[in-house]
């Protein structure tokens, strides 16, 4: 396992990368990046939109991480966040799928505008990734303190049934607003 790098310091928190090595799998690999995104980045994020308080406020109590994947080799890449694995201290942490948030806002009678915004914003559940592609978005969490420890799991190849890539993260974390 490769440990994370960090990549600079921001004021929201470090950026932070990781690369799976070329030799893991011939032709296969990515680069993840993760960015903690602050409570009060994320509402400010938002509220600029125009999403209501009735939408801000669930949000501003959530950890969002900021990910994008890149593919760096040669065969396509494959996310599927379902086979995304997060813990704390080795039991597992729930990931908030796009579908529940987007069935909580029309149930509330959000408008269509910010449920389409507020979708677009999310990372992708289920995409390939051609060589040299990169996409990302966020990824939601319940806010705790601690470190947070990531399973991914990618599948390889342009049918998704070749080898899978399998990589660690130990230290994400969810970022705080500065006092």
């Amino acid at each position: 396992m490769h440990p994370m790098k960090p990549l600079a310091k921001t004021r929201y928190g470090l950026l932070l990368a990781a690369c799976l090595p070329l030799q893991a799998l011939a032709g296969a690999a990515v680069m993840l990046e993760f960015t903690p995104r602050t409570p009060e980045q994320m509402t400010a994020f938002y509220e600029a939109r125009g999403f209501p308080e009735a939408m801000l406020k669930p949000l501003h109590q959530q950890c969002f991480i900021t990910v994008r994947v890149t593919n760096t080799g040669d065969e396509v890449v494959w996310v599927d966040l379902d086979t995304w694995r997060f813990s704390v201290d080795g039991k597992p942490l729930r990931r908030y799928h796009r579908r529940e948030w987007l069935e909580k806002w029309r149930d509330m009678g959000m408008r269509p505008a910010h449920r389409s915004t507020f979708r677009w914003t999310l990372m992708p559940e289920k995409l390939d990734y051609q060589p040299g592609e990169s996409e990302g978005g966020n990824i939601i969490l319940p806010r705790l303190s601690g470190t947070i420890r990531l399973q991914a799991t990618f599948a390889t190849g342009t049918d998704g049934k070749g080898p899978p890539l399998h990589r660690e993260f130990d230290n994400l974390y969810c970022a705080e607003d500065t006092p």
